[in-house]
């Protein structure tokens, strides 16, 4: 009987150790932060947006100015001159905040598109090195509490990427 028991643990676990030797590791935020392409969007989104951003940080430096100027002015000025500075700034600071939102909104849009057509390649490059190596099973590195960093692939993964760019 315990023959039997050891023998059905043996068969059972063989295969478990099996497997064990296939599984590999990708730590995609190590990747991500690594490749050369990250540098490429990053120019391309500046020139894209460029402008956009130049005017709202125009906007921000006139509101700075006209609080300045408020601080500095604000005992000689009569209340006119004092309501009119007012309503100016709420004037620019609501298009500051209107534009500013808009912005943001563009610019996070775009960044994720790019971000999931950089994620594509990522994962061919994944499933490529996978194949060619032999990996049963692939997992994202913050899933596994402990790896042996030969199982971790990142570096090739990057290396790949790196190569095609």
């Amino acid at each position: 009987m315990v023959n039997r028991a050891l023998m059905t643990l043996v068969l059972l676990g063989a295969p478990l150790a099996a497997q064990a030797e296939s599984i590999a590791v990708v730590d995609m935020g190590a990747v991500f932060e690594q490749l050369p392409q990250r540098e490429q969007i990053s120019q391309s989104l500046k020139s894209e947006f460029g402008d956009r951003m130049a005017e709202v940080q125009k906007m921000q430096d006139e509101m700075r100015s006209m609080m300045e100027k408020q601080q500095r002015d604000g005992a000689l000025m009569n209340e006119t001159q004092k309501t009119e500075l007012s309503r100016k700034f709420e004037a620019l600071k609501s298009d500051y905040q209107l534009k500013g939102k808009a912005l943001d909104e563009d610019l996070r849009r775009r960044q994720g598109e790019e971000q999931n057509k950089l994620l594509v390649k990522v994962q061919k490059a994944i499933n490529t090195i996978a194949e060619k190596e032999k990996y049963d099973l692939v997992l994202e590195r913050r899933a596994v509490v402990y790896v042996k960093p030969n199982a971790d692939i990142s570096g090739k993964v990057v290396e790949a990427l790196s190569k095609g760019k």
